[in-house]
């Protein structure tokens, strides 16, 4: 991955990020959301990947359904935030929908995504810090707007 700081104006910093074929998206973005140590942060993607795994969170069982895509699919729209997670670390939260050759789609969490040739990621930055909590009630880590 390539990254360099495009917009740095007033209390945000705008980034761009490329990655390059083979990566692993969210986990080469989560490595560099920690590096960088980004707690507060929106994140837009296009690109594609040549396999991908998704997630639909199955409120009753509290965890999520994975849904793969083992083909070459298009970044339609990826869309997320970045907050710090309980272990204090940045943490990455992605929703996404991928276009396959046929026209249809698939969509949700995005749990991993190999990339095939390129994705662009843009990164807005801001100066607060956005905490993310687990709720046992739910099952999974939410934004917590009152800390």
């Amino acid at each position: 991955m390539k990254s360099r700081i495009i917009d740095s104006t007033g209390t945000s910093q705008i980034r761009i990020a490329v990655l390059d074929s083979g990566e692993d998206a969210f986990a080469t973005l989560q490595g560099f959301a920690r590096d960088a140590g980004l707690s507060a942060a929106s994140i837009t993607a296009i690109g594609a990947f040549e396999q991908a795994t998704v997630g639909w969170f199955d409120f009753s069982a509290k965890r999520y359904k994975k849904i793969e895509i083992d083909e070459q699919c298009e970044v339609l729209s990826a869309v997320g935030d970045i907050a710090v997670g309980d272990d204090g670390a940045a943490s990455l939260h992605v929703h996404i929908v991928l276009g396959l050759s046929d026209g249809s789609t698939r969509g949700g969490h995005l749990l991993k995504g190999i990339v095939r040739p390129t994705l662009e990621v843009v990164i807005t930055e801001t100066p607060a810090i956005l905490r993310r909590r687990y709720r046992s009630d739910l099952g999974i880590a939410l934004i917590d707007v009152r800390r």
